[in-house]
């Protein structure tokens, strides 16, 4: 049993591959195999404005429209994922956000396998705890990180948890 506490983050399934369900049950597959838990899960669609408020820390610079375009083109599934350093693990397991670099230097990472372009890049995820939490409120805003740690997190940490493969979210052993 863990002394440390688990940490949150975000992972965004992007319209490309959510498209594709093989695609996003391997990517689900990886995700277990790497003892991510899945702690809440929704599929929805951005319209643009909401986009563009989710990628407001980009405006000015040269990509923004093809990614707002792009992220509000189709379905989304959002993530909210725990485990030990999960910002970070979450980060490479998905790769560099550079599928071309990525296809050469990390070609196990989900970027790797299925990436298309560096907009098309399969995933995305918080880039630090605190990103985390704002990107969390940002699409779950029903969720409390407070209440999770409060209440939750040591169930999760203690291992008393299962994964639901009908919700595709782990849940409390009660």
């Amino acid at each position: 049993m863990s002394l440390k506490r688990l940490q949150l983050t975000l992972a965004i399934f992007k319209p490309d591959i959510t498209a594709q369900p093989h695609i996003i049950k391997e990517v689900r597959s990886m995700l277990l195999q790497h003892k991510f838990y899945f702690i809440r899960s929704k599929e929805l669609r951005l319209s643009r404005q909401r986009a563009e408020e989710f990628y407001q820390e980009h405006k000015g610079k040269f990509f923004l429209n093809r990614l707002v375009s792009f992220m509000s083109s189709g379905p989304l599934s959002a993530h909210i994922l725990a485990r030990d350093n999960a910002v970070q693990e979450w980060r490479r397991l998905m790769g560099p956000t550079k599928v071309l670099r990525t296809i050469h230097e990390d070609a196990d990472s989900i970027r790797g396998m299925y990436g298309l372009t560096d907009t098309r890049n399969c995933t995305h995820g918080s880039d630090s705890p605190e990103s985390a939490a704002k990107e969390i409120a940002f699409f779950f805003p029903e969720f409390s990180i407070d209440h999770w740690y409060r209440e939750d997190e040591s169930c999760y940490r203690e291992g008393k948890v299962f994964y639901d493969n009908d919700t595709g979210m782990h849940m409390l052993q009660r």
